[in-house]
């Protein structure tokens, strides 16, 4: 495989993803201690990044050295196959210390998920092993000023035993840190593809221009195609995946959803530490400590109480996915995924933001001082959970239970 090449604008160039050995986990176990290891070390300057819109690289690459990179890879492509369970705890435990490096790899997740579902035994063997051996995947796949998040205008032309990549990517989440960028285009027949496209390649460039007000430091900004050359063993026939029942859609939200998950978990956190510490009391509580306040304690007690509801259904809906993954895929068991999924999509969301508006409100006036950035809770949880309407769950398990009626196949149900 080709050395890398860190072409990107607005951003270090000194700071190219490095190609490191990276560990081969066996099972869940090592799985959760891999990520609340590395949850420690984010934490630690996790509100300073934010502030500074530092990118998290030493973090990242930490993620990918400990092998929580792979833990999705088939056991026959020598990968542990860790349960969906396990993964979603591994998400939820990265993103209450940084939810930004939680949402860097997200879309490797789902990724390889299309790979199980749509690529042939060559390309699954060459994609799993780069990421065994510690390649990251980054995504190109949305685009701006197109009627909705399904139209494409990137095109892959055939030419011979190559395609010509040409296009404009936006909300490329993890492309900056990836050593595969993967691109979503229409082929000479209109049909989608995905195709993997070596860091280094000519044609391509990646721009660190994300300036969204929260998830600040997941460069999630423009990639660039100008005919950029890619083996055609490296192009995905992606149109695939709809022609038969699957849980790629569903496997790619549960991530989303232990990302929002993590969020709530840090800002209730958060609130308590605040309240206790730092926070005075009302005046007509007539108290001496704000965590005597009545009124204080039942909030934190239903905030508590809606965030154990949300991490239920987030571990209910992954016991889901195992159940239905356990089988072979019909279109009743992929639904079923899709709206136990959904569900629990509502409730972290919900609660994320509202753990993060509450914690001003139970804080009082100083918990918005810039030096405790406790601001970036509401940020990074408006912001991430902007993916994916809330609206729409609630209408997709509404139709499911009242009228049997199946969710859409795509991957944001």
């Amino acid at each position: 495989m080709s050395s890398l090449v860190h072409d990107a604008v607005h951003s270090d160039l000194d700071n190219a993803p490095l190609l490191l050995p990276a560990k081969v986990l066996r099972n869940d176990a090592e799985a959760l201690e891999a990520a609340h290891e590395l949850a420690a070390a984010a934490r630690l300057q996790a509100a300073r990044r934010d502030q500074q819109r530092k990118l998290p690289w030493a973090e990242i690459e930490q993620f990918t050295r400990s092998g929580l990179g792979s833990i999705s890879i088939p056991r026959e492509h020598g990968g542990p196959d860790v349960s969906f369970a396990t993964i979603a705890e591994v998400f939820r435990i990265i993103s209450a210390a940084d939810p930004a490096l939680g949402q860097i790899p997200q879309n490797q997740f789902g990724i390889l998920q299309q790979v199980k579902n749509t690529g042939n035994e060559r390309q699954k063997h060459l994609l799993f092993k780069s990421v065994l051996d510690g390649w990251r995947i980054g995504n190109a796949g949305p685009e701006r000023g197109s009627k909705n998040t399904l139209e494409l205008k990137a095109r892959a032309v055939r030419q011979g035993d190559h395609f010509l990549l040409t296009g404009q990517k936006f909300y490329s989440t993890g492309a900056l840190f990836a050593h595969w960028v993967a691109v979503k285009a229409l082929n000479d027949d209109g049909r989608q593809v995905m195709a993997f496209v070596r860091r280094g390649s000519p044609g391509l460039r990646i721009v660190d221009d994300w300036s969204g007000f929260g998830q600040r430091t997941t460069a999630s900004g423009t990639v660039l195609l100008n005919e950029v050359p890619v083996d055609a063993e490296l192009v995905l026939d992606n149109w695939r995946q709809a022609d038969s029942p699957n849980i790629q859609g569903a496997a790619s939200q549960l991530v989303q959803a232990a990302i929002d998950a993590g969020i709530a978990e840090a800002a209730v956190a958060d609130a308590i530490s605040f309240v206790r510490e730092r926070a005075r009391p009302w005046v007509d509580a007539k108290v001496d400590r704000a965590s005597d306040d009545p009124y204080v304690i039942a909030d934190i007690g239903r905030l508590t109480l809606e965030l154990h509801a949300a991490q239920a259904l987030l571990g209910r809906a992954a016991r889901v996915l195992d159940e239905v993954n356990a089988a072979p895929i019909d279109a009743a068991a992929a639904a079923r995924a899709s709206i136990a999924v959904a569900e629990a999509k509502v409730l972290t969301t919900e609660i994320a933001l509202q753990a993060s508006e509450k914690l001003f409100e139970l804080s009082g006036s100083r918990a918005t001082l810039a030096e405790f950035n406790l601001d970036r809770h509401w940020r990074n949880a408006r912001v991430h959970t902007l993916h994916d309407p809330v609206r729409w769950k609630y209408h997709a398990v509404g139709a499911y239970h009242l009228n049997a009626t199946l969710p859409a196949r795509h991957s944001w149900i």
